[in-house]
């Protein structure tokens, strides 16, 4: 029987069975067993590293790894409810008001962790299980420079469960295969409260200008550093992987300056042609801006568009009566200021039926705004060079 014939019988065999046998016309007995197919499953698991550092010089390295240690008090998870909602912002705002005043007292000491939506976490429980608070606070800033209002807010907290981080536990000794990604997001919850009311919080990263010198990237756009911070599990225990990162931000200028650098012109004697309105308007649309002409009284407000016409043409009604000023009129009668570039249009801020006017040379940028349109090509090179 040759090996031709050998391989014609196994493959008419079934394999329904473990095993099957051909004999030989020379008396051989040729066995095939069918081994179990291997499975993709969470008990597998890789074979943890025999060994490292036996080969080569050593050397000490530098890494963006931090060993952190799992808290020896448990997590425990709290509902959150805040009524009337608001903005992810507020509601943190809303949060802070509520610990400062009621940390010591009702909440036992305790610092929570809240994650900005409808949890918080405590190390330790609260001297309760479910209890409510009402939060006076100053209505967010709109920036429409209206007077800010109070506004109370009703604040539930419940106790909801036990973060278990034992489960953790087991996964960094080895006992268990997959990593308990809940226990990881409660730890990166607490991880992340400090850097988010200290920095300025984008995406998942943070960036503050202390974080070494800003670089203008032309067209009134700068650059700030900022981190990414993960929480991983490894061999060695947990680490805490911190990443640099860069984002673009407004700079803090004169809001005249700001439209110089943009136009790349001179533009304080001389009217803005139509194209150049537009592209002023697209790129301050939705820009957070301070008044300079009134002493220490720095206003904020956002910008909704330019005036169509320039400022010496500008006039509107200042009274009930009908009384109409123009405004430089206003300004010098009202603020002893002097407006210097007429032939500029105003800035509109505040909501269309009312707009109000400023401006541009008594307007400068609030410092922190993200600048999220499109980089151009300059800009990119800038950003790159970092």
């Amino acid at each position: 029987l040759d090996l031709e014939d050998v391989t014609d019988q196994f493959d008419a065999l079934s394999m329904d069975g473990d095993s099957a046998s051909v004999t030989t016309a020379a008396g051989r007995e040729l066995v095939a067993v069918r081994a179990p197919i291997p499975r993709a499953d969470s008990s597998c698991k890789f074979p943890h590293r025999p060994g490292s550092g036996r080969a080569g010089t050593r050397c000490l390295v530098k890494a963006n790894h931090f060993l952190a240690e799992l808290p020896d008090k448990d997590l425990h998870q709290y509902d959150v409810a805040i009524t009337p909602e608001t903005s992810r912002v507020s509601g943190r705002a809303v949060m802070a008001e509520l610990v400062r005043l009621h940390r010591a007292s009702y909440l036992g000491g305790r610092l929570p962790a809240y994650d900005g939506r409808k949890s918080m976490y405590t190390a330790g429980p609260l001297p309760f299980t479910s209890k409510e608070f009402h939060i006076t606070l100053l209505e967010e800033d709109d920036g429409s420079g209206q007077e800010r209002r109070e506004r109370t807010f009703k604040v539930v907290i419940r106790y909801a469960a036990r973060a278990d981080l034992r489960r953790l536990e087991q996964y960094i000794a080895g006992r268990q295969a997959e990593a308990p990604q809940e226990a990881l997001q409660v730890l990166d919850i607490v991880l992340r409260e400090l850097p988010t009311a200290r920095y300025a919080p984008y995406g998942r990263s943070f960036f503050s200008p202390d974080f070494g010198r800003r670089r203008s990237l032309g067209d009134g756009v700068e650059s700030w550093r900022g981190f990414y911070q993960t929480i991983r599990p490894t061999q060695m225990g947990l680490s805490l992987n911190i990443d640099m990162s860069a984002t673009s931000f407004f700079e803090p200028l004169p809001v005249l300056d700001f439209v110089g650098q943009l136009l790349n012109a001179d533009i304080h004697s001389r009217s803005l042609s139509d194209a150049e309105r537009v592209k002023i308007k697209k790129a301050l649309r939705g820009v957070k801006v301070e008044v300079t002409h009134r002493g220490n009284i720095r206003r904020k407000y956002r910008i909704s568009g330019l005036t169509p016409q320039t400022t010496r043409e500008l006039s509107f009604p200042v009274d009930q009566g009908g009384t109409v000023k123009s405004v430089v009129q206003y300004f010098q009668e009202t603020y002893g200021f002097a407006i210097q570039h007429i032939n500029l249009p105003c800035l509109t801020v505040g909501n269309q039926q009312r707009p109000n006017y400023l401006p541009m040379e008594v307007c400068k940028i609030v410092e922190g705004q993200r600048y999220s349109k499109r980089l151009n090509q300059g800009q990119i090179r800038a950003l790159l060079e970092e």
